[in-house]
C-alpha cells in the first residue's frame, strides 16, 4: 500500500507542534525530569515490559496536561487513573513525586 506523504507530513507537523507546546506548557519541568529517567530506573518498577508501556502512557498524560495547562489536581488525578505502576514511575521524578504526596 503506498504511503500518503501529504498526510504523513501533516501528521508529523501536528505532532511536532503538540510536542513543542507540551515542553512550553505548565508542566514542562516535570516532563523534562520524567523524560530524563534512565531505562534502568523505569525497569526497576516491574520485571516485565509493563513498566515501559506505563512510562509511555505517563509521558503522554504529562505532555497533554502541560500542553493544555491543566491544574496540578487534574494532572495528579490523571496520573493516578493510570494505576500503581505509572504512579510508581512518576514518583521517580522529584517534581511529580512532590505533587503525588
Amino acid at each position: 500500500m503506498p504511503v500518503d506523504m501529504k498526510a504523513f507530513k501533516k501528521d508529523l507537523k501536528d505532532d511536532l507542534k503538540a510536542g513543542r507546546e507540551a515542553f512550553e506548557g505548565e508542566f514542562a519541568d516535570e516532563l523534562n525530569e520524567l523524560m530524563g529517567l534512565s531505562r534502568e530506573e523505569v525497569d526497576a518498577i516491574t520485571p516485565d515490559a509493563t513498566d515501559l508501556q506505563e512510562y509511555d502512557r505517563l509521558i503522554a498524560v504529562v505532555k497533554q496536561a502541560s500542553r493544555h495547562n491543566l491544574s496540578q489536581a487534574q494532572l495528579v488525578a490523571n496520573i493516578k487513573a493510570l494505576g500503581d505502576v505509572a504512579v510508581s514511575i512518576a514518583k521517580k521524578s522529584g517534581k511529580l513525586a512532590a505533587l503525588l504526596v
